[in-house]
């Protein structure tokens, strides 16, 4: 069974300042979805699933989807406010999305297969979708868990160093990987940049923390069966019985749900690793940067310019 890519797209970009997820990035005007879409292709995926907002729709399918027809079968779901699990509506004054869990959820009537989420403004590089493509078929074939009653799913870790921000402290998820190689846990540092050769996080009293560089980051790219759909809604039930209605801005995010999956040892999650470099978009500044590492990619015969040519990957 070939997997679907779903492709999380309906942020609202407001620190870049835009919707960087239809910017234009590449030497001819790529997106960086193209190349996750391009290099998903390559990997055998045979589906992609955008999760956007409604209102966003034309401006997509003419910036990004409909270059992908006769390539791969494309699909849409939004990701709306009151998409939500029996019983719960909307609190008054919510304008903020729910969150990363909430839009691989919103997914959940387009997908049923072993599939991949990952951040439309992220590029993750070619062999991350191999390894990840890789491991879903091989679990979906053999029809085996990680562990008693466990789903089995994947991430692909990044070094933290390799994925900040030259211009501005973000927040990381860091990971904790057993001996094993599957995840232990997360813990979502803020305020992570840079520092001397390493790097340094604030922790929950506000003091800043070193980092060595190599610790393991989440940055998004998942490797879920749909079991994960019946997870994802148990803990938004949790989420909006607690933080949802009290907090206008607060959001459900997935590598905390993930988290809370591994300590209830309802999910075992294998962490790959690639070669390839990560990159994203998070402030306006870091624009210059992506376009000059995909203008090099080009130039080293990664990938071509125009990208998409032939109707071919």
């Amino acid at each position: 069974m070939n997997p679907t890519l779903v492709v999380l797209a309906a942020g609202m970009g407001s620190r870049y300042g835009g919707l960087k997820q239809i910017d234009r990035f590449g030497p001819s005007g790529e997106t960086i979805m193209d190349y996750s879409v391009y290099d998903a292709l390559r990997a055998g995926f045979a589906k992609v699933v955008f999760v956007i907002r409604r209102e966003l729709e034309p401006a997509f399918r003419a910036a990004v989807g409909d270059k992908y027809g006769g390539r791969i079968a494309v699909e849409y779901v939004f990701q709306e406010l009151d998409d939500l699990p029996s019983g719960f509506t909307v609190p008054p004054g919510r304008t903020k999305p729910w969150g990363t869990a909430h839009a691989i959820w919103c997914a959940r009537r387009a997908v049923a297969e072993p599939f991949a989420s990952i951040n439309a403004d992220d590029y993750y590089g070619r062999a991350a979708f191999q390894v990840v493509a890789e491991y879903l078929r091989r679990e979906a074939a053999a029809g085996r868990v990680a562990g008693p009653a466990a789903a089995a799913y994947c991430m692909v870790g990044y070094p933290v160093l390799q994925t900040l921000s030259e211009h501005a402290a973000v927040a990381r998820a860091i990971c904790e990987v057993d001996d094993q190689g599957f995840l232990a846990g997360l813990i979502e540092r803020l305020k992570v940049e840079k520092s001397g050769d390493g790097g340094r996080y604030l922790d929950e009293a506000g003091r800043a923390r070193p980092l060595g560089g190599n610790e393991v980051v989440s940055m998004n790219f998942w490797g879920f069966t749909p079991s994960v759909f019946e997870h994802l809604e148990r803990h938004l039930v949790r989420f909006l019985e607690t933080r949802g209605p009290a907090q206008e801005k607060s959001e459900c995010l997935i590598p905390v749900v993930v988290g809370e999956l591994i300590k209830e040892n309802a999910a075992k999650v294998r962490v790959l690793t690639t070669a390839d470099a990560w990159f994203g978009v998070t402030h306006p500044e870091d624009k210059p940067g992506v376009m000059k590492i995909l203008r090099d990619l080009v130039g080293r015969g990664e990938y071509p310019s125009p990208l998409w040519t032939d109707g071919r990957s």
